[in-house]
């Protein structure tokens, strides 16, 4: 069975929030000043399908999350990170792919990008490129998977905090506006925790 990409990249598209989280609800701060509540930790994790990391849930019980972290708070759409407009919540219950696991994929995409000169004329150039692009948008999308966006590093880059699958719990660094990688955050050698991340939050603990 051929998969129409096209369609798939739109249904992937809206699982995004955009302006609902992004935006404070009308007269109202949308998140709250003080850390959150043991109550509120729960009804935000039965309401987005995940359990937060250890380390995280821990942060969220103590601080305010304020600063450069983009906060969870509760808004008029319901829970969500303020300041993150990348996070697809329809993609936080699966799992956050290892970048090893796609490499292969991503490979066999690159070499079957539609050529001008295979095509007999330019609308069915035009129709292959177009599915080609969408199924790379969804590809694209798949690779922060069960991932939330918890901080924005600027020019493009982003902290991930791993919410689902085996890596849990880890962070990565979103590099792919220059180097096209999503690379895993360590210190001394070991993934770095997100207590640690906080106290560092360092380019040194990339691994390029």
């Amino acid at each position: 069975m051929t998969t129409d990409w096209t369609a798939e990249a739109r249904r992937t598209a809206r699982g995004r929030r955009f302006d609902e989280l992004t935006s404070p609800p009308s007269g109202q701060s949308a998140c709250p000043a003080a850390p959150l509540s043991e109550a509120e930790i729960c009804e935000a994790e039965a309401e987005l399908g995940i359990a937060f990391p250890d380390h995280y849930r821990a942060y969220l019980l103590r601080q305010d999350a304020g600063g450069t972290v983009n906060r969870l708070g509760r808004s008029a759409a319901g829970w969500g990170w303020h300041g993150d407009s990348h996070t697809n919540y329809d993609l936080l219950t699966t799992a956050f792919p290892h970048p090893d696991s796609y490499r292969a994929y991503e490979d066999e995409l690159d070499a079957r990008e539609p050529l001008t000169e295979k095509f007999p004329d330019h609308n069915a150039y035009r129709a292959a490129w177009e599915q080609w692009d969408a199924e790379y948008e969804v590809f694209e999308e798949r690779k922060t998977s069960g991932a939330v966006f918890i901080q924005d590093n600027g020019c493009g880059f982003s902290t991930l905090l791993v919410v689902s699958g085996p890596l849990r719990g880890s962070l990565w660094f979103d590099g792919r506006a220059t180097c096209d990688q999503i690379l895993p955050l360590n210190l001394g050698g070991q993934p770095v925790s997100f207590t640690d991340w906080l106290a560092r939050r360092s380019m040194d603990l990339v691994g390029w």
